[in-house]
């Protein structure tokens, strides 16, 4: 398994997994655009991201003025559901709104 390295007070083990980290985490982003409703945004960010009205507003904010924000970190599979989600949601609602995810 691992080598152990000796000559200190503590052993050490290379290639052992440190089980606290827990899975990769990606930031799931939406990006402004021309035809999305401000107010549907920040419908979203309530609705599938859990945010209260007024900080739902000022990520609507940040994502206007910077062309795109964090509405959430999550594991792989939650990030991948809740881009799917929103994506169908919005295409629902005949928006083009774009959201996508990156590692942290």
């Amino acid at each position: 398994m691992g080598t152990k390295k000796t000559g200190t007070d503590q052993e050490i083990l290379e290639g052992v997994v440190d089980k606290t980290t827990g899975p990769p985490l990606y930031k799931v982003l939406i990006f402004n655009d021309d035809f999305t409703t401000k107010m549907f945004v920040v419908q979203v960010l309530m609705n599938f991201f859990n945010k209260s009205e007024d900080a739902a507003t000022q990520l609507m904010w940040h994502i206007h003025r910077n062309g795109m924000g964090v509405c959430g970190i999550y594991p792989l599979d939650v990030a991948e559901t809740k881009i799917k989600t929103v994506t169908d949601y919005a295409r629902k609602h005949d928006y083009p709104l774009r959201v996508s995810m990156e590692a942290e």
